[in-house]
Formats: structure tokens, sequence, C-alpha cells
């Protein structure tokens, strides 16, 4: 493995070897990067370049746009006439078509909004890049930001109780609340404790392989479910005295086939564990002794498939919903595809209450959503 540091965020950026060209993602702030390559720096894909290159005159450049714009120009006028003619017969033709709603659908038919809160700002109950959030089991609500440190505690209505701070300069990568109050957050590959009603800081979990946790979520039992990379993405399992029970070794490589540099983690209540690898886009089951069950989801835009995956969570009926770019994608137990809840920004984090309603963490607020099925 190759590492560099990201050019946006400053975090560490690993890829396979030096023969690789790239791009990669940075697992901190998303951003698409170019490789190093004969001695130029890592740097950020923002557009795609086109060089001529020097031999080329500035006239003959000029030459060459005109050439390639001026029958795209004629290509987007027909089209425009062309959809203009066919917009009206195509919204009759849907209109007496399958009515937008329902299973396997991309309406909210699967699920109602119940409750927003939040709003964009840095003042209390505001946010600006909410992307972690964790419950305890007194309904108290704990959203994580990105960037800057800050985690806010809210009640079970959504009103603002207090706020505290975590390292400031590094990305919070992973947040979940256990029943007792107690906070876990992962950041710059420690996990680490604190108190939720006022945030101090109680000691970090030791794993033999040492620092290089990225995710984590806790277990109906008290324990807790790490996604954990420093050259393998291993998933690890603690019991509720933060005891080392199991280790995944190379779960999501190992099935997918492929380094996978990202992995969310969650835990259903019988303990089946749920690997998300962004990288591989997929999500990846595991039974509660570690042995791999089953593969659902992949790459592409349709229902079901996935073009940006941030998150993972799994329902109190064992459903698996995966929060993407497109919305909430919604599995049964088995990885059968059931529908897509959409979504008043990104999906960056979710959590179930007691209630088996569904808390979205997304950027500027929090929607929480009432399941219908």
């Amino acid at each position: 493995m190759e590492t560099f540091e990201c050019p946006k965020c400053g975090a560490p950026v690993s890829y396979p070897n030096a023969f690789s060209r790239g791009p990669v993602k940075c697992v901190y702030c998303q951003s698409q990067l170019a490789l190093p390559h004969h001695g130029q720096p890592a740097r950020i894909i923002s557009q795609i370049d086109i060089n001529v290159g020097p031999q080329v005159a500035t006239g003959a450049r000029k030459l060459i746009w005109f050439l390639v714009l001026v029958p795209l120009v004629i290509v987007i006028i027909v089209l425009a006439g062309v959809f203009g003619v066919l917009a009206p017969l195509m919204r009759s033709v849907g209109s007496r078509g399958t009515p937008i709603g329902g299973i396997g659908s991309g309406s909210n038919g699967f699920a109602q909004v119940a409750q927003t809160f939040g709003a964009e700002g840095i003042g209390p109950g505001m946010m600006t890049d909410a992307r972690s959030i964790g419950i305890d089991g007194q309904g108290r609500i704990y959203v994580g930001e990105y960037q800057g440190g800050r985690v806010q505690v809210f009640d079970a209505q959504g009103k603002f109780i207090t706020q505290w701070m975590v390292d400031r300069k590094m990305p919070l990568r992973g947040l979940a609340a256990d029943r007792n109050g107690t906070v876990y957050i992962a950041q710059r590959g420690k996990l680490t404790r604190y108190r939720g009603d006022n945030g101090e800081a109680l000691g970090d979990i030791n794993y033999s392989g040492g620092d290089g946790f990225d995710d984590v979520r806790t277990t109906a039992d008290g324990g807790l479910i790490c996604a954990w990379y420093r050259g393998d993405d291993n998933i690890v399992r603690f019991d509720s005295q933060r005891k080392e029970v199991r280790t995944i070794t190379k779960a999501v490589s190992t099935a997918a086939d492929r380094s996978e540099l990202d992995t969310r983690v969650a835990v259903d209540g019988l303990n089946n564990i749920y690997a998300l690898g962004t990288f591989s886009e997929a999500v990846f089951k595991f039974n509660p002794e570690g042995k791999f069950v089953n593969r659902f989801g992949g790459s592409g835009h349709q229902p079901g498939q996935f073009s940006a995956a941030h998150s993972i969570a799994v329902d109190g009926k064992g459903r698996v919903f995966v929060g993407d770019i497109q919305g909430i994608h919604v599995f049964d137990p088995d990885g059968r595809f059931l529908a897509v809840i959409k979504v008043d920004g990104p999906a960056f984090g979710l959590v179930f209450n007691d209630n088996n309603e569904l808390l979205v963490a997304a950027r500027n607020k929090v929607i929480k959503f009432g399941l219908t099925q």
C-alpha cells in the first residue's frame, strides 16, 4: 500500500500500489483525487482537463473548439425540439400507468416524514455538516458534525439540550450511543468514550491491532461493532465490558476481491453484522460468528443500486437501510430490494429509535421518518 496526504483535508489516503493510476477517494472529505505521479503531488479532481498540448497553436485550439461545439449545439437544439413535442405525450402515457407509490417505487410510500429539526448555522440546534447520529436509552439524540468536532444533544422531541466538543482538527468519522448514555466517537483512528450529557472523556477503547477505527455501532446486549482500517478492512466486535471478542479480518475486501478503504457498519437484534463498502458499492452480511452470509446492492443508478452510499442501519424487523445520494434504499434481511425513501438532503447518518422510527442526519437538519410498512 502507498499513502499520501489529501490536499483538501490533510487526512492520509491509501491506494494499492505505486503502479495505480487512480483516481481515488479521500475517506474523510470524500474528494476525488488524482494520485501523485512522476514527482507531481496529488490534486483534487474538480473538472475534466482537456489538454491539447503545447504543440497546438492558439488558433488551432479555437478551430478545434469550434468544430466540436457547433455540432453539439445543433444536436441540443434538435433534441429540445423533439422532447418539446414528446413531453406532453409522455406525461399523458405516464398518467395512465402504474401510480407512483409503495414498495419498489421511488416514493415515500414506505415511510412518511414525522418531524424535522435543525437549520443551517452554528448556533444551538443549528448544523453545518451533520453526518453522524446516535440515540441513547432515554431517547436523547446525539448529532456529530463532520468538521469542527461539535456534538449536539437533543431530547427525544428534537429540542436542543446542550453541546460539547471533541477534536476540532480531524473529521468525526463515526458516532454511536449506548442505552446508558455513553457516546462512542471514532476520530483520528481512535475510539473514545464520552459522557453524553456533558462530553467528559472516559478513555479510549483498546484493540490489539492498534489505532484505525473508522465507524462504530452499539449492539442490543451492550457491546460494540466497529469498522477498522489500517491496511486491512477489519470488523471488530467488543462485548459489554469492552473486551475484544471477535475480529473479521479483511471483511469486505475478501468478499469483494478488491481493496475497501471506507467501511460503514450496522448490526441487527440477532447480532448479524452488516458492512457497507462505499468503494465496493455493496452491503456484506455476516452472521454473529463472523461468517460471510450474503452480498447485495451494487454500483448503479437503479433502485437497489448505489452511486454514492454513505450510511447503513437495520430496523427492528431486520430490514436494511442504506443512505445514498439517490435516497435511502431499503432491503429485506436477505438483501431483496424493497423501496427507496426520498430524502430532502443527503442521508449521511442513520439510526433507529425504540419506536422503530428512522432518524437521518442530513447535513443541516435531522429528519425523522415513521415507517408505514
